[in-house]
């Protein structure tokens, strides 16, 4: 009974880790998108500088689950908790890289003048941000229904994208000289699809832990 105690605390215990780290590369999230938003290069090399912290919640989380799987060799549910979260932690490690590359190309966006009002990315930068903290939510409350609209809110985002993809290039058609910058904003828009994405995957990841189902790679019918 004791040693059954002890699993469920640590189990608790990463958890609890896992809600810190996904509330830094949320947080991340929101400060890059701010530091873009208000021209603020300050802030944008805080971000950056921040990743490190991310990083090493990966490594630690990663040890916590190696050192679950080997001395409690856990089945069923236990075991599907401990790797999901292995992988839940790689997820959130890559949206903070990703909000250090927007950070890194809203840098260079401040030495020229700015293209045009920013409102097309905030709002993907704002969708992609729910996403990520719906799947969190989602996997605390093991809410398969939940994970799966975090699934279906994807495709506004890629709208999004489209759209704005569309309206950057036809900037670069009117005027060249606009190239540089409108490349650098496509490439800030392609960080937040993939931010989208990750949150995609943290909620399939929810779904295989709730249902013990692997949805990944599925059509849309399968997933539902």
């Amino acid at each position: 009974m004791g040693q059954q105690r002890h699993f469920d605390e640590e189990l608790a215990e990463l958890r609890t880790k896992l809600t810190r780290m996904a509330s830094l590369a949320e947080d991340q999230i929101d400060k890059a998108l701010a530091a873009l938003v208000s021209r603020d290069a300050a802030l944008a090399c805080e971000v950056i500088e921040r990743d490190h912290k991310v990083n090493a919640m990966d490594v630690e989380i990663d040890e916590s689950c190696i050192e679950l799987l080997a001395l409690h060799q856990p089945a069923a549910h236990d075991l599907r908790l401990v790797t999901t979260a292995m992988k839940l932690s790689t997820e959130l490690e890559r949206i903070s890289d990703l909000s250090e590359s927007i950070c890194e190309r809203a840098i260079e966006l401040n030495e020229e003048p700015q293209l045009k009002p920013y409102i097309d990315i905030p709002r993907m930068g704002s969708l992609a941000r729910v996403m990520v903290k719906e799947s969190i939510d989602a996997f605390v409350k093991e809410d398969a229904a939940l994970a799966r609209k975090v699934i279906g809110d994807d495709d506004f985002v890629d709208d999004l994208m489209e759209q704005l993809f569309r309206e950057l290039l036809s900037f670069m058609v009117e005027n060249p000289h606009t190239i540089s910058r409108a490349i650098r904003l496509s490439f800030i828009a392609k960080s937040l699809e993939r931010v989208a994405d990750h949150a995609t995957n943290i909620a399939e990841l929810v779904v295989y832990l709730v249902e013990g189902k692997i949805i990944r790679h599925t059509s849309p019918t399968v997933q539902s």
